[in-house]
């Protein structure tokens, strides 16, 4: 059964897909292919008709008012409560059910513009209906709720989800658009892009068009933990696409779909006597260990791989790799004109980005259980007590060295619960289990035979302790729930087993969104010891915050972090972070303002930036699409005025593109104030450096 073995040691010259095989965990369920069969639902165009489900709300009214002027072919939509005509788009009729708007407007897919706590029901309710295309954009959707809708997406061969947490898909060709990205940025082309970021893909398409190519289809892959549509998903719908010539892949931090795609590639290309240029990024080569970097799904968890690995297999499966999306334009023109059948006029030279990141290579994490930060975290004591309360006890310092790996979490790819144990010094292996039946018997079998745990009482103390964690998963919405276990041979000992260092981690959305698992959740430790108070003092406005670089001021590199970065979107901030680095510098942190920042968020982040003591610029790196240039123009003055930056001699640097781009540079420009302000990012980054120098 577990016929791959790891090695230590990665050879360079193997093949990717051998490679993978060596760094991966072993899962012992693969893809699910009934599942596949629905990719060819991706392929909008001209020819989609689309509903919106939530149509009558603000955010759906304003979407589709965007959208039907662009040329998608809104046929209505659906409002629970309400039939008759939209009161805004008068010619439109809502449906109060999804099933009544299907038997009437035979939508080929549908928008869901509903609230995060009730995005699930929303789309289980299109499933039900056989809408072919549901496309997701709402982000914090709880997770349990998600898993849920994969397991009826699982079960049938009619619906493809796009999402969540994604800015939808985007047919620049068919002008079709179910999503929020910025249409100023699209023109009609050969290239399609899939992107967990909405901010990156952006860059890359804005990119595309001022390089002359356009675009074919976009899919925003999302970056929640587990995803509708993934990377292989969408490669696979580009190869087969005669309106795509080149693809563009863009990655980050967390998950194994990035490696999933360079097996892929590596494939394709063998198998293919005139392979599609491909090139491609991966945004969280600085990203802090342990920390959630924006995107819910955006850490790295048991047994998965740094950024820095994943850049390095999508390279050697053959991927052109960039190390900013504003590179994408020029990287594919000069990749086309290599393959002149399919794109007769192209022409650019660039060069492959393959420069190293100055950062230490990752191994696989072993024996350790990663907290995500953004995730809500249980404090180690209360850990124990949720253990004790369902029959566990734990023993404070083991007294056997070599400790096993237990947990409950998720496989992001197979998009369900697994049973995850893991040898010491050995790799680990990913067991399916079900939503609500506890792990099977053939599963328990899996693993303790793995675990090399056998006798009568020791498999009784195991088997129960995985029931536990099973249970504490399933009841309070867990991400990750595990703890080191070790087979104690002492004949005097009460148990045949010890347990220490439980590392529980849930789901904060459920909360935040759902407001299940109050009790649980008001235990969360906020002294300073537990949350960086800047990162506290940002929450409240949807502000994501990770200090980065050294807590100790001896150390030598504490003050070489000094640039203090301010940038809309996850995706972008963490590239961000990467891009100065290679080029020589170092970020004090990284800033998400959130996609519906406003002039405040910014001043309010401006304001978290001033209390590191060791920022000496500012870069406010903005690509516009629900958060719009001349805002964040405003939110900066705002900053001057009211933060005193001109009197403090913070010099502030400012790169504006995206929606609203020339407003907002005219407005920085007009202010009159020392602000420093770019278009295009090198020149950024480089006055950055140079003031950060100073």
């Amino acid at each position: 059964m577990l016929s791959c073995r790891v090695s230590s040691a990665v050879s360079a010259r193997r093949p990717v897909t051998a490679r993978l095989c060596q760094l991966r965990t072993i899962s012992l369920s693969g893809r699910d292919w009934q599942y596949d069969r629905t990719r060819k639902n991706l392929k909008i165009g001209s020819h989609t008709r689309v509903i919106f489900q939530g149509f009558t709300g603000r955010q759906a009214t304003a979407n589709a008012v965007e959208s039907l002027a662009w040329g998608t072919k809104i046929v209505g939509g659906v409002t629970p409560g309400r039939e008759g005509m939209h009161p805004v788009l008068t010619e439109l009729p809502v449906f109060p059910t999804v099933k009544a708007a299907m038997s009437e407007l035979k939508p080929d897919a549908t928008g869901i513009y509903v609230a995060a706590h009730q995005a699930a029901a929303a789309i289980e309710e299109a499933i039900e209906a056989e809408i072919p295309l549901i496309v997701a954009v709402a982000e914090h959707i709880p997770l349990h709720d998600m898993l849920r809708v994969h397991a009826m997406l699982r079960t049938q061969t009619r619906s493809r989800l796009v999402g969540a947490n994604a800015p939808g898909i985007i047919s620049a060709i068919g002008r079709c658009r179910i999503g929020f990205q910025p249409l100023p940025c699209f023109a009609p082309g050969h290239v399609g892009i899939v992107a967990k970021s909405g901010t990156l893909s952006y860059e890359a398409v804005a990119a595309l068009t001022r390089a002359g190519l356009g675009q074919s289809l976009c899919i925003g892959m999302g970056g929640d933990i587990v995803a509708g549509t993934d990377f292989v998903d969408a490669l696979s719908v580009f190869e087969d696409d005669p309106d795509t010539h080149g693809i563009v892949v863009i990655g980050e931090i967390g998950g194994r779909a990035e490696e999933e795609a360079a097996g892929w590639i590596q494939d394709y290309r063998a198998r293919t006597t005139n392979p599609k240029p491909i090139a491609a990024l991966v945004a969280g080569k600085m990203a802090k260990p342990g920390h959630v970097m924006g995107h819910a799904g955006a850490w790295r968890g048991l047994s998965e791989h740094s950024a820095e690995v994943k850049h390095n297999l999508l390279r050697d499966a053959g991927a052109i790799m960039v190390d900013h999306p504003a590179q994408f334009g020029a990287v594919m023109r000069e990749a086309l004109a290599r393959a002149p059948s399919r794109v007769g006029q192209a022409g650019a030279q660039a060069a492959s980005q393959r420069r190293g990141y100055h950062t230490s290579r990752h191994p696989l994490q072993r024996t350790s259980i990663p907290s995500q930060r953004r995730s809500y975290h249980l404090p180690p004591a209360s850990a124990l007590d949720l253990l004790a309360k369902h029959g566990i006890l734990t023993t404070p310092t083991p007294r056997v060295p070599k400790k096993n790996l237990v947990a409950i979490t998720i496989n992001r790819s197979s998009r369900e619960p697994c049973l995850l144990v893991q040898r010491p010094y050995s790799d680990s292996v990913s067991i399916p289990l079900g939503r609500h039946d506890p792990p099977s018997i053939g599963a328990m079998s899996t693993a303790l035979q793995y675990l090399g745990v056998a006798g009568t009482l020791p498999v009784i103390a195991t088997t129960r302790l995985i029931l536990a964690l099973y249970t504490i998963f399933t009841t309070y919405e867990g991400i990750t729930v595990g703890v080191h276990l070790a087979l104690s041979h002492a004949a005097n000992r009460a148990s045949p087993i010890e347990i220490s260092k439980p590392e529980f981690t849930f789901d904060d959305a459920a909360f935040r969104s759902g407001g299940r698992h109050a009790a649980l959740h008001a235990l969360r430790d906020v002294s300073p010891a537990a949350v960086d108070p800047i990162a506290l003092a940002g929450e409240a406005d949807g502000i994501v915050y990770v200090r980065l670089g050294p807590a100790d001021p001896a150390d030598p590199d504490y003050a070489a972090h000094n640039i203090g970065t301010l940038v809309n979107g996850a995706g972008l901030a963490m590239n961000t972070v990467d891009a100065l680095a290679l080029r020589g510098a170092r970020a004090a942190n990284f800033l998400d303002t959130g996609g519906k920042a406003t002039a405040e968020t910014v001043k309010k982040s401006f304001a978290l930036l001033l209390e590191d003591e060791r920022v000496k610029v500012i870069f406010v790196n903005i690509f516009g699409g629900l958060t719009l240039g001349d805002m964040i123009a405003r939110g900066v003055l705002l900053a001057f005025q009211e933060l005193g930056l001109e009197k403090r001699g913070m010099p502030v640097v400012v790169r504006i593109r995206g929606t609203n781009e020339a407003e907002g540079q005219r407005i920085i420009a007009d202010s009159g104030l020392k602000v420093f302000a770019f278009d295009g990012f090198d020149e950024a980054a480089a006055k950055c450096v140079e003031l950060a120098g100073r």
